[in-house]
């Protein structure tokens, strides 16, 4: 069953980067298009669904205020360790911002409701919507911070100030945030063409993923790769759930910290690196890998949890 419920979540996501990776293979895709499509991704349909999740979570029904501060402040505190620890690890600035990027940024969305759901049913949907209208937005900005810190040999804070103000992800975001907090709703209408152009964000933007990424480049990448990688689904998981489970979560609120945790590299890392002037191509490949192995990964952190009794 715990393996069967991590390949569930799994299995459509790796199976739309096959998608893509195959529409490439028979030249169904060119190297323009995937171009454009990435950048109408990351301005259009990425902002959108970030907007879209935000604007769905009920904030008043907020009572986890220890578990959301928690969540804030683990993210936090691996944002600027990896910050610090990664540019003494990396030396090429494109492969540094990607790489905390990669550590930092789980596919927490996509893993973390199902993941709970499947555990302890539909009592848990609220509050991982909860989790999602939190943890979802300061990953983005975490991950914009590191991309425009560095994107230049030198860092050029208002330039970064910027980047971070006018990228269209924290725009959507802010957005968000701005109808959740002050109770505004837009018309129907609206409302469901927002929810569809958002539901088809993800698997367009695996679906490019599988069709831009290459793995010529792997070899050359294997120090950041493996870094990122292991720190992603095994260090990070490993520090992160060690201290959640001392500090006294159980059950749900574990499942949720671990699969923000443990969850492989959001797959918007890829789209946002290469918009950004990041390495897009150890991005693409930090998803692929990271989403692959996080089967074995996963199923180990969730078999363990469940025979300790934590959850």
């Amino acid at each position: 069953m715990i393996f069967l419920t991590a390949f569930s979540v799994l299995f459509p996501l790796f199976g739309k980067i096959i998608i893509g990776y195959s529409l490439r293979r028979f030249n169904f895709l060119s190297e323009k298009t995937l171009r454009e499509m990435n950048n109408v991704v990351f301005r259009v349909f990425l902002p959108t669904l970030l907007f879209s999740n935000i604007y769905k979570t009920d904030f008043t029904q907020i009572t986890s205020f220890g578990l959301l501060g928690y969540s804030v402040l683990a993210i936090l505190t691996m944002f600027v360790f990896y910050m610090v620890t990664i540019p003494r690890l990396i030396e090429d600035n494109q492969k540094r911002g990607v790489l905390v990027q990669g550590i930092c940024r789980s596919n927490f969305i996509f893993f973390g409701m199902p993941m709970a759901a499947t555990l302890y049913g539909g009592a848990s949907a609220g509050i991982a919507s909860l989790m999602v209208g939190v943890v979802v937005p300061l990953v983005n900005i975490t991950s914009v911070i590191a991309l425009e810190y560095f994107r230049g040999n030198t860092p050029d804070y208002p330039k970064i100030i910027k980047g971070i103000l006018l990228n269209p992800i924290i725009l959507g975001g802010i957005l968000g945030m701005v109808f959740a907090l002050s109770g505004m709703k837009l018309p129907k209408l609206i409302e469901g063409l927002i929810f569809e152009v958002a539901d088809i964000a993800t698997p367009l933007a695996l679906i490019i993923l599988g069709g831009s990424v290459t793995f010529t480049s792997a070899r050359a990448n294997v120090k950041p790769l493996v870094i990122g990688v292991l720190n992603r689904l095994v260090i990070v998981p490993a520090v992160g759930l060690a201290i959640s489970i001392l500090v006294g979560y159980r059950g749900l609120e574990l499942v949720l910290l671990m699969s923000m945790f443990a969850s492989p590299a959001a797959v918007s890392s890829y789209t946002m690196a290469q918009q950004m002037n990041g390495d897009g191509e150890l991005a693409g490949q930090i998803v692929v890998f990271t989403t692959a192995i996080s089967l074995i990964t996963l199923f180990f952190w969730i078999s363990g949890l469940m025979l300790l009794g934590f959850i």
